[in-house]
């Protein structure tokens, strides 16, 4: 069973003033309405209503965050969660382009997502989800620019690739894998950004991305307590 499926509901903010006082590693997932975020969080965590899919493409203006670890596996159980025991947060970020948003939110969402992805602390990655139909728009473009100067890894996953052939499937793969490898530092060197096809419908991609999200947090190591444990047991 994945570590991604003890993720539940913690909290939602507006304003970074906001953001919980945790100093736990973060993987936030950004990407354009209808690109899929929703709906790639939930199958990964085995979920099927955890992240907020609505008809409405952009309705979601708010950064929800999700916890791995401090509570019992499934979002039904109302058990409290221990916040010094989560190992690890999801952050949900709301999904932008979308046309009918108000400028107002739109501003508002560029001030959010620009400042949290930049200057956030505790975020350790960024998922990038992005329509393997239609690979990187401006938008994507935007927040690569935000993100890149952090110097932290992106994992791009290119969804709903089940709706791609064989060959534009590749092509897209090897188009994003360019674009991204065109970022570098100031010695020349790329950033640790990677890609990966992924498909919710047909469930491929999933182990990958699994594994990636896992180790980009850091829980593919044991915990200090589980790692004492095992050396006092076989003393």
């Amino acid at each position: 069973m994945s570590l991604l499926w003890q993720a539940r509901f913690f909290t939602t903010v507006n304003h970074l003033r906001d953001l919980p006082n945790t100093q736990v590693p973060e993987i936030a997932f950004a990407g354009r309405s209808n690109a899929g975020k929703s709906t790639a969080i939930n199958i990964l965590c085995n979920q099927k209503k955890l992240a907020f899919a609505s008809k409405t493409p952009g309705r979601t203006q708010h950064i929800n965050y999700f916890s791995i670890g401090g509570a019992h596996v499934g979002q039904h159980r109302k058990d409290e969660t221990k916040v010094d025991e989560i190992r690890g947060l999801l952050v949900d970020l709301p999904g932008y382009g979308y046309a009918q948003v108000s400028g107002s939110a739109k501003l508002h969402w560029q001030e959010l997502l620009g400042d949290y992805v930049q200057r956030r602390e505790q975020l350790a990655a960024l998922v990038l989800i992005i329509d393997s139909r239609r690979p990187f728009t401006d938008l994507d473009i935007q927040m690569l620019e935000w993100f890149a100067p952090t110097g932290k890894p992106i994992h791009c996953l290119l969804t709903k690739s089940d709706k791609l052939n064989r060959n534009d499937s590749a092509n897209a793969l090897r188009t994003a894998r360019t674009i991204l490898g065109s970022y570098v530092d100031e010695n020349g060197e790329p950033f640790p950004f990677t890609a990966q096809l992924f498909s919710a419908l047909k469930r491929s991609g999933l182990d990958e991305a699994n594994d990636k999200i896992v180790e980009l947090l850091g829980l593919n190591v044991e915990p200090p307590e589980a790692a004492n444990d095992t050396d006092t047991n076989d003393v």
